[in-house]
């Protein structure tokens, strides 16, 4: 099937409806086994520039373009962010509560750099709005299925928060060798069972998840 490129479409179509801006936002990490959850955001308007050329869904480009494209993605969009949250948040939290933690800070980001947060659009990928259960004031979020592949500013946050998490997994693996983070970065790899089983979870594996506990 062909890839078609993510377009602004569903983003000016919520401009014109009357959203000061867009804010694309996006997910990386919620299934990895170690690590910090992140979601990255990514902040249009109808004067937003072209699209860079090649732009996709983070899941749609290897390591090396993603790291080509997050710095031009960072550059085109009004402004960007990552919020994390922590393996030990999700353990307490629960993954669903430390996505729209994470979230929140992304979003706490934007504010401080001057974003109208509470007169954007928030378009989400997906179809549950878990930002909002995690906001004392509830955004205008509007969840699209395939927005990641679809739109522009989704595709951005995407890469952006792809890229980041990736960085801070690959640092760690540095850090704390043996699990191979730089290759799996912290999802359920075949070796990275196999080094749980041999070596036993460390501080950035989420201990609730594993079947191993020490």
């Amino acid at each position: 099937m062909a890839v078609v490129d993510p377009t602004l479409d569903v983003e000016l179509a919520l401009l014109a409806a009357g959203a000061t801006c867009v804010i694309g936002c996006d997910e990386v990490g919620r299934g990895a086994l170690a690590g910090p959850v992140g979601v990255g955001v990514a902040v249009v308007n109808a004067a937003s520039a072209a699209i860079p050329a090649g732009l996709r869904d983070s899941k749609m480009l290897s390591q090396p373009r993603r790291e080509l494209l997050a710095p031009l993605a960072a550059d085109w969009a009004l402004q960007s962010a990552v919020g994390l949250a922590s393996a030990l948040e999700v353990d307490q939290l629960g993954i669903i509560a430390a996505l729209g933690l994470a979230g929140k800070r992304a979003l706490g980001q934007l504010h401080a750099a001057g974003v109208d947060v509470t007169g954007a659009v928030v378009l989400l990928d997906g179809n549950d709005d878990w930002l909002n259960k995690a906001l004392n004031t509830p955004l205008n979020v509007v969840t699209r299925v395939r927005a990641d592949q679809d739109c522009a500013s989704v595709a951005a946050a995407s890469v952006i928060a792809k890229v980041h998490r990736d960085a801070l997994m690959i640092a760690a693996d540095a850090v704390t060798p043996g699990y191979q983070w730089a290759g799996n970065k912290g999802y359920g790899s075949a070796a990275h069972m196999d080094a749980i089983a041999l070596l036993g979870p460390a501080v950035l594996h989420r201990k609730s998840w594993l079947k191993i506990t020490a």
